[in-house]
């Protein structure tokens, strides 16, 4: 059976996450399922590739895309990257298992797979990368994505801190790296992994060799939690469980390591390497073991054993050995598998138990005997002892610390520094194993203790077994797979090693054995000062806080610093941001000028007939108007700025430019409603406030309107001079002769426009409509809140009177009437007539766009304008009531319509966005030539209708709340009415009745006499 393509393992996680997103929140085990089996098939997929790995090919996939730039979609997989992928999506499911028992009913389970199975595609991405970008890329979604699962519980401040903080960090360190991979690849010559791996010699000796390193360390130094970016790990442990046990072992904090082991052969071998690498790697080494021995909680006791453990593996890819390389990859698999269990079994005892404070826990044996052996089997692997997989890599360490190459101080120092780790471990694997299941039982403890359903279990016992099985037969068990792992790491030929369990009496196991009796002596003499809470402790639990500290301390200084440029540089006055944007432009402009100068072309020019500069000299006084009356009639404005942009249609007309010419008409039209229904609800001039001519302000005013007229002379003169040195220029090899010459034969399509649209530039117009349908989202979701100023909303009471049955329909939309009634019958019937023609003439355009003025933008305008007559004449109830138009649906559609098209070309071996034509011969309508770019243009016309009327239906939707709140005040007007009516009916009555008791008591006889 052959494996699937490499790209399938890798978006197969994606499209799994896409689809457990929207499945139901009651459908746990399905949405575990899909998860399962997605890990499952992944992992089976990779072994699979395992003979032809261990031949020694290596497999590529590749998908071109900028290739000018030297861009691809690769994915390459050799013996490194496939041993971590099947971690990656092994422990995967493991963790995919445990999570279905682990995750309560009431959590959004949905969320929680969808996001665990995108981190999971983002670290396969990482790892099976081959090509630097692309695996920086992937590199940034493990911190997005790692971000969401740390943050699951977002209802808990510290789930939030921890993965603002995480992000924070790694994301920081992701820019770093991605600076780093840049400047490699220019040092190289490619951005190819293949060809940076092969040229080692040539970055180590270039130039930017220490900058270049010093980049890709902050990125594996910030992912790994390497002292000093080591406080986010301990943060991120507010994540579930399952989340923890996950990023802990196969992903994120081992990406760090990855990177350094895969770029080992390129950037090692140099003092600086030495230096920065061992020297951090041995401080995580012993600070975070020293740390974990005072943690009370469980998963803190992991999390600090972690960055021990990740600073062992920079430690010994930091000493320039080969035999060192070779034990980390070895420590790096170990690793996996024990800490994934320990994780996993810490769940299980937080989740039985209802705590993880190891001062409550004790005795946990006797109640829950399953987990209790599997946990210990797993606390010695960590500690290291004799026949598990621990002491085989740990072994190696010490080995390797003895034999270091470096100054004397390093040769003597660093096996004692090796010992002290040792030590360490070992007393915190005590404080794991002998005080949370050994002892008097527990008690007080929120739930009863018991051991959890068996497939609870299940992946902690795979996992311990393998740790066994690793302990006792190394060399059949692992043995090939970490010769597999380990060789392209080291670059060549791997060095002689053993996995031997015995190798006598030497230095390493006496090293191992002192750090074991003294460990295990110095927890079970000051056992109960360990325990206990007392200065020593305290100055360590507040060591640890420093970095955190730190960081915290720079973060609030930014955003002291940040608001401080904001109050300093920013105001809410649209005149003074405009000023500051123009005059920045003029900075940008004028250095270049300054230097290089403007220099006028002399290319012949064509002379202007006199219709044209009559129709100029209307389009500049028509622009001239409007600035003068924008102040003092915005309708008078919008007029004059209306005609200036006809004659700007014109002039494209003029100069054979119907393209431009039909598109900006479209844009005015639509341009011209967007404005009026934004004046609509600004509020009035005040012309009874005049500034005395006298007055200090009135010549402040002044001096700003001169200085402000200055600028805009300037600005359009200078972009005139630009213009005219631009057009007075010979174009021998432009790009517009590019594009002329090519339109056709590359882009099937006469029409150079929109060839230019969607082929040539397709990748930039995805861009653009993306950012259409975000700023359409934008303006919805703002006028969603957006309530008009009661001055706009307070018309007088003769403006404002509505039908009956109007206010009735206010508030039911869903029989709302038309109020195309009256003079506006005939306009109804003209403009109902009129959407079948926009419709009509918009598929006209779009059919015709790729050989002939038109395209997917204009004709989506079009359309769309269609509709909007329908919204002007009939109101915007009634047409909502009988047209399901959804807006957004439209533009969601459209975009995927327009990435689909892109997709394509890719799955065909093609750059992305790269346009393929066909002839279909049809019955009647003869031959028929579609081009694929058809397809994307219909992504911008569909993306185009929905936006547009996204934006100015929802400013439209402003009228209707204006009308509900004349209604409501109508109402409220006739209440107080008929109250004020109820009161004086009856004060009379009461006033009656006491004129008639009177008229009683004055009666003879009466008793009130």
């Amino acid at each position: 059976m052959d494996p699937v393509a490499l790209s399938t393992i890798i978006l197969l996680p994606f499209i799994g996450s896409v689809i457990a997103s929207v499945l139901p929140s009651n459908a746990r085990n399905l949405e575990s399922t899909l998860a399962g089996l997605i890990a499952v098939f992944c992992a089976v997929q990779l072994a699979l590739y395992y003979p032809a790995i261990a031949s020694g090919d290596v497999h590529e996939q590749e998908f071109a895309w900028l290739q000018s730039l030297g861009l691809s979609l690769s994915m390459r997989l050799d013996g490194f990257a496939w041993m971590f992928a099947l971690l990656v999506y092994g422990i995967g499911a493991l963790v995919v298992l445990y999570a279905r028992y682990y995750m309560s009913p009431q959590d959004p389970v949905p969320r929680f797979f969808s996001f665990l199975l995108a981190f999971m595609g983002s670290m396969a991405g990482v790892v099976m990368s081959g090509n630097i970008i692309q695996l920086a890329f992937f590199w940034e979604l493990t911190s997005i994505f790692s971000f969401l699962l740390i943050g699951y519980w977002h209802h808990r401040k510290d789930a939030r801190r921890g993965a603002r903080m995480a992000l924070t960090v790694t994301g920081a360190g992701g820019l770093c790296l991605l600076a780093g991979m840049l400047m490699l690849g220019h040092i190289v010559g490619s951005y190819d992994l293949d060809n940076v791996l092969a040229a080692g010699a040539q970055i180590r000796s270039h130039s930017l060799y220490l900058p270049v390193l010093i980049l890709v360390l902050l990125g594996a130094f910030t992912k790994s939690a390497q002292f000093p970016f080591h406080f986010w790990l301990p943060n991120a442990m507010a994540a579930p469980t399952p989340v923890s046990a996950y990023l802990h072992s196969a992903t994120m904090v081992k990406a760090g390591v990855f990177l350094l082991a895969r770029f080992w052969p390129v950037l090692s071998g140099t003092e600086e390497w030495f230096w920065i690498v061992s020297g951090v790697g041995l401080t995580t080494l012993l600070f975070g073991a020293y740390t974990a021995m005072f943690q009370n909680d469980l998963k803190g006791l992991l999390a600090y054993s972690t960055i021990s453990h990740l600073g062992l593996i920079t430690l010994l890819l930091g000493m320039n050995r080969e035999l060192a390389a070779v034990a980390a990859v070895f420590h790096i698999m170990n690793h996996a598998t024990f800490k994934a269990s320990l994780f996993m079994a810490v769940g299980i005892v937080d989740h039985e138990t209802g705590t993880r404070d190891i001062r409550r826990l004790s005795g946990l044996r006797h109640m829950m005997p399953i987990t209790a052996t599997l946990a210990l089997v797993a606390a010695a692997a960590m500690a290291g002892v004799p026949l598990l997989n621990g002491f085989l890599s740990k072994e190696m360490f010490f080995s390797e610390s003895v034999l270091v190459h470096a100054p004397g101080y390093i040769q003597a120092g660093l096996p004692l520094l090796a010992v002290v780790f040792g030590i360490f471990s070992a007393i915190y694997s005590l404080r794991f194993g002998y005080d949370v299941f050994f002892g008097k039982p527990a008690k007080d403890l929120p739930k009863t203790p018991h051991d959890p359903p068996i497939w609870m279990i299940v992946p902690v016992g795979l996992l311990v077994v393998i740790c066994l099985a690793v302990g006792v037969a190394p060399n059949l068990v692992v043995g090939p797979v970490l010769a597999l792992a380990a060789t392209p790491v080291v670059g060549g030929e791997l060095p002689y090693y053993s996995l031997a369990i015995w190798h006598g009496i030497n230095k390493p196991l006496i090293m191992s054995v002192l750090a074991m009796g003294l460990g295990s002596l110095i927890f079970f003499v000051i056992a109960r000062f360990i325990r206990g809470r007392n200065y020593f402790v305290d100055y360590a639990f507040t060591w640890t806080l420093t970095g955190k500290r730190i960081f915290e301390y720079l973060l609030a200084s930014l955003t002291l610093f940040s608001r401080f440029l904001r109050v300093l540089l920013t105001t809410r006055r649209l005149q003074w941001q405009m000023f500051w944007l123009v005059i920045a432009t003029f900075g940008a402009v004028a250095v270049p000028l300054w230097y290089g100068g403007l220099n006028i072309g002399d290319r012949p020019t064509q002379t202007l007939s006199p219709a044209f500069a009559i129709l100029w000299l209307i389009g500049g006084i028509c622009a001239i108007a409007a600035a003068w009356q924008a102040k003092f009639h915005r309708l008078a404005a919008m007029v004059m700025l209306g005609a200036t942009g006809l004659c700007v249609c014109i002039t494209f007309l003029w100069f054979s430019a119907p393209d431009l010419g039909l598109t900006q008409l479209a844009v005015e039209i639509v341009t011209t409603i967007l404005l009026l229904l934004g004046l609509r609800w600004l509020p009035q001039r005040d012309k009874s406030i005049r500034l005395p001519s006298w007055s200090m302000d009135h010549s402040m005013a002044q001096a700003r309107r001169a200085r402000d007229l200055i600028i805009a002379v300037v600005a359009g003169v200078g972009i005139t001079l630009l213009s005219i040195a631009m057009l007075s220029r010979p174009f021998p090899q432009s790009t517009s002769t590019f594009f002329l010459e090519r339109a056709y034969t590359e882009g099937g399509g006469t029409n150079v426009v929109n060839v230019m649209l969607v082929d040539f530039r397709a990748f930039d117009t995805f861009g653009e409509i993306v950012v259409l349908g975000i700023v359409a989202l934008t303006v919805y979701a703002l006028l969603r809140r957006f309530r008009p100023a009661r001055e706009t909303m307070d018309l007088p009471m003769q403006q404002r009177v509505l039908p009956k049955d109007l206010i009735t329909d206010l508030f039911n939309p869903r029989q709302a009437k038309d109020t195309a009634i009256g003079y506006l019958t005939v306009p109804a019937v003209l403009v109902r007539l009129l959407l079948p023609i926009t419709t009509l003439v918009a598929i006209y355009l779009f059919m015709r766009g790729h050989n002939e003025p038109g395209g997917g933008f204009v004709a989506g305008l079009v359309f769309s304008l269609g509709l909007l007559l329908q919204y002007i004449v009939s109101g915007t109830q009634w047409v909502e009531a009988n047209l399901a138009l959804y807006p957004r649906r439209w533009i969601g559609f459209g975009l995927i319509c327009a990435i689909a098209t892109g997709a394509g070309s890719m799955y065909l071996g093609y750059p992305f966005m790269t346009t393929h034509t066909a002839h279909f011969t049809l019955p009647y309508l003869g031959e028929i030539h579609v081009a694929s770019a058809m397809f994307f243009d219909l992504g911008v016309f569909t993306v185009v209708v929905g936006s547009t009327l996204l934006i100015l239906t929802a400013l439209a939707h402003q009228s209707v709340r204006g009308h509900r709140y004349h209604a409501r005040k109508l109402e409220e007007e006739a209440e107080a009415k008929e109250a004020a009516a109820s009161n004086y009916a009856r004060a009379r009555a009461a006033y009656e009745a006491v004129a008639r008791f009177n008229v009683h008591s004055n009666t003879e006889g009466s008793p009130w006499k």
